[in-house]
């Protein structure tokens, strides 16, 4: 054997990784990630065979465009915010507790249902039960209740009903009286009662219910349009399109409400002038019958025909300036006297500007008063509309006031127009005179009668015509398949967990392991020449050689005994000697020893095997021969031993042994007096070959002192035991020459796992025959 660095052949993938090996390296341990995956499956089924299903129903919804001319003018100044702000505010009134607590309340969501299975409740909506229960407690004690019972169907008229403390047979339609309350149970239908059905009905707190329901509705805005998706999941289908549907129509009803308080209060307001105005009627109707039967009056004098008929088209502006006054004092009193109130519209003041600010008015107003629902007075989009509010009214108001003054001067203008035309009747009596002023009074109250009567049906149709907020543009729907758990994805997370989790197991023991394995890193990390390696032994038995064994290890020690000759053939001398040493106890040194000098004698050589390590002898009791004779520390120690004295020969082996007698007190000093030179002259005159078994070198220093002594220094590392860092010591040792014609012996390797070189002994047969590939062998052979 020469060295391997110099004779080894060029490595073109030195430096890189060889993932051949790494697979094989994680295929060795195949078991472990089929028990991992079966595991992680198993695990993955048991938690999904026993999980409630998820099931997904999804509602659409058009919101009406909120945004009016009035706010769409500030939008520039940033003052208000955009569309996509309004929808946002529509989500967050939809996502509301109130709005969300109606719910609940109406579909009684803290009653649930449940059947009793094998392992696990399974819920049913209520509309399913056989079943109505009547709960005679208030709404306080209910809304917080917290219980559990059950209702067992005994018979058509009977039934069990069982709480935890008890249960006792009641009659349906009969009072229950339980510790919360006292509750009473009908059969919805008793033709379908099924006898032996088992209901467990569970009540939790309404404000835990509304919590769950609130965090699971899920509202998002489809893009780039005001059309909004609701989507919940629940246990059960039918019950999560139920509540969708409900709160889709609570929100509805409260937008029509909304929409509604101006037609309502424009509505009061029309009937509380109604009612003021018929009085004023009456009294003045009842004033004209007094005057004209008091003056006997019963016809208009034609005498001031002509003049009359242009003081009639007077007296018509005069009406019409003077109705207009009447509705800008009511509405200026209105105003006034309510403040933060919608303003009645279209009372048909003859002035466009005071109409379009009143519908604007009543629009940010009702706004604002659905904003508030849901956010604080504080709210930056509540303060901007407090501002605009006031403003409106205060333009409002110096409107009716210009208004007022207008109207004020032309009356004036046609009062004395009408003044001009009296002298042209100062003939007409005075009766006449007084009879047109009250009859003038009796008109313009007469004819605001008649269109307050006409404001109020079309007030009456605008309320009847109200409609909702949202569009259903798709009711609640539900797949009949569930949306959670994701079978599909738990299994995939178990196969990638079953694998990953071993991986990562073996790839952290890999990395932390520092232990020699393979002869491919002895060679990498030593220039010591390899004599071969010493694959694990299955026998208990420590000689292991024999003329029949065909098995891994006896080839070794064949292979290796043709790579002793082959270090030895440089050696001239008949004799060769042979130490055997390692860095630590416990690395097979004895074993090898005793293994070489067998496969050595098996070719009728004779051979002599000393112990030469006297501090912890083993030769004997791996051989377990019973010794007559002294060894190796008795004669060290008595000058007057020889040689044959302590060599003897024992039947169970085909060799002669010297083995290391007792444990000396001052083994150094023995092997320094020169005795055990007088071993090794006698084993070279009389055997072929010499093999010592020494101690440890990197424990004592026994070896080093008579190592010029050998031939052929082995140097036994021993697989899965010694710490890589340790090989520095063989290294030093054969660079400084300090052992010579030094030579590496891996022992105890591990030829089932497939990695390192990936070769064994024996051309990969057993006694029986030909020793079949692993599964995993196969795959990598192509």
């Amino acid at each position: 054997m020469q060295d391997n660095k110099k004779n080894s052949p060029i490595n073109f993938n030195e430096g890189t990784i060889n993932i051949r090996e790494e697979i094989e390296k994680y295929l060795y341990h195949w078991k472990w990630f089929v028990l991992s995956t079966f595991l992680a499956l198993g695990i993955v089924y048991v938690y999904l065979r026993y999980t409630p299903n998820q099931y997904e129903a999804s509602a659409t919804i058009l919101i009406e465009d909120v945004e009016n001319n009035e706010l769409s003018a500030f939008k520039d100044l940033g003052l208000v915010g955009s569309s996509q702000a309004s929808l946002e505010n529509e989500i967050e009134l939809l996502k509301s507790r109130s709005l969300i607590r109606r719910v609940a309340k109406e579909l009684k969501l803290n009653v649930t249902y449940y059947t009793q299975g094998r392992v696990i409740e399974a819920e049913f909506i209520h509309k399913r039960a056989q079943f109505n229960i009547n709960f005679l407690i208030s709404d306080s004690v209910f809304d917080n209740l917290s219980t559990s019972f059950s209702v067992l169907i005994k018979s058509k008229t009977h039934l069990v009903l069982k709480t935890r403390l008890d249960e006792k047979e009641y009659a349906f339609g009969e009072k229950i009286s339980l510790p919360f309350g006292d509750i009473i149970i009908t059969p919805k239908d008793v033709d379908k009662l099924r006898v032996g059905d088992e209901t467990i009905i569970k009540i939790i707190p309404l404000k835990s219910v509304v919590e769950s329901y609130r965090n699971r509705i899920q509202v998002a805005v489809v893009k780039n349009s005001s059309v909004i998706r609701l989507s919940l999941r629940d246990r059960v289908n039918e019950k999560a399109q139920e509540v969708l549907d409900n709160l889709i129509e609570q929100y509805n009803d409260d937008a029509v409400t909304d929409k509604s308080l101006i037609a309502k209060r424009t509505n009061e307001f029309i009937n509380d002038r109604i009612s003021i105005i018929d009085e004023d009627l009456s009294l003045i109707e009842a004033g004209v019958e007094q005057f004209k039967t008091k003056n006997r009056l019963t016809d208009i004098s034609s005498e001031a025909g002509i003049a009359l008929q242009s003081k009639n088209e007077l007296s018509k502006q005069i009406i019409a300036l003077s109705t207009q006054l009447k509705l800008v004092d009511f509405v200026d009193e209105y105003i006034s006297a309510n403040e933060e109130q919608l303003i009645p519209a279209d009372l048909g003041l003859e002035n466009s500007s005071i109409t379009e600010s009143t519908n604007k008015y009543n629009e940010v107003l009702l706004e604002r008063n659905r904003i508030l629902k849901s956010t604080s007075e504080l709210h930056p989009t509540i303060v901007n509309l407090n501002l605009q509010l006031k403003q409106f009214r205060e333009n409002i108001s110096q409107s009716l006031s210009n208004l007022r003054s207008s109207l004020t001067i032309s009356l004036n203008d046609i009062k004395n127009q009408e003044y001009k035309f009296n002298s042209k009747i100062a003939a007409v009596p005075k009766q006449e005179r007084e009879y047109r002023d009250i009859q003038r009074q009796q008109q313009i109250i007469e004819s605001l009668y008649l269109y307050l009567l006409q404001k109020r049906e079309e007030n009456a149709i605008s309320l009847a015509v109200t409609l909702p907020n949202a569009k259903i543009v798709d009711k609640a729907y539900g797949g009949g398949y569930p949306v959670a758990p994701n079978r599909r994805m738990f299994y995939l997370a178990a196969l990638l967990a079953g694998l990953v989790l071993p991986f990562a197991t073996l790839y952290i023991l890999f990395l932390l392991d520092n232990k020699v394995h393979t002869r491919k890193e002895v060679e990498a990390l030593v220039d010591i020449p390899i004599l071969g390696d010493i694959p694990q032994s299955k026998s208990e038995q420590k000689v292991i050689i024999s003329d029949k064994d065909r098995d891994s290890t006896s080839e070794s020690f064949r292979l290796l005994r043709t790579n002793v000759n082959f270090m030895l053939s440089s050696v001239k001398k008949a004799s060769k000697t042979i130490f055997i040493t390692s860095t630590l106890a416990g690395e097979g040194k004895t074993f090898i020893a005793i293994n070489l000098a067998s496969v050595l004698a098996l070719t009728n050589k004779k051979v002599l095997l000393i112990g030469g390590d006297i501090r912890k002898p083993k030769i004997v009791e791996y051989l377990k021969i019973k010794s007559t004779k002294k060894g190796l520390s008795h004669f060290l120690m008595d000058s007057s031993l020889q040689v044959p004295d302590v060599i003897e020969q024992f039947k169970e082996t085909n060799f002669d042994i010297l083995e290391s007698g007792i444990v000396a007190p001052n083994p150094s000093e023995l092997l320094m007096n020169g005795r055990f030179d007088e071993i090794l002259a006698y084993g070279e005159s009389h055997y072929d070959y010499v093999i010592v078994d020494t101690a440890p070198i990197n424990i004592v220093t026994d070896t080093l002192l008579f190592s010029k002594n050998a031939d052929l220094f082995i140097y036994v590392v021993r697989a899965n035991f010694l710490d890589k860092r340790l090989l520095e010591i063989p290294n030093k040792l054969y660079k400084d020459k300090r052992l010579p014609n030094m030579a590496a012996l891996i022992n105890d390797t591990d030829l089932e796992r497939g990695y390192g070189y990936g070769y064994g002994y024996g051309y990969g047969y057993t006694e029986r025959g030909l020793k079949p590939k692993k599964w995993w062998q196969k795959i990598m052979s192509f």
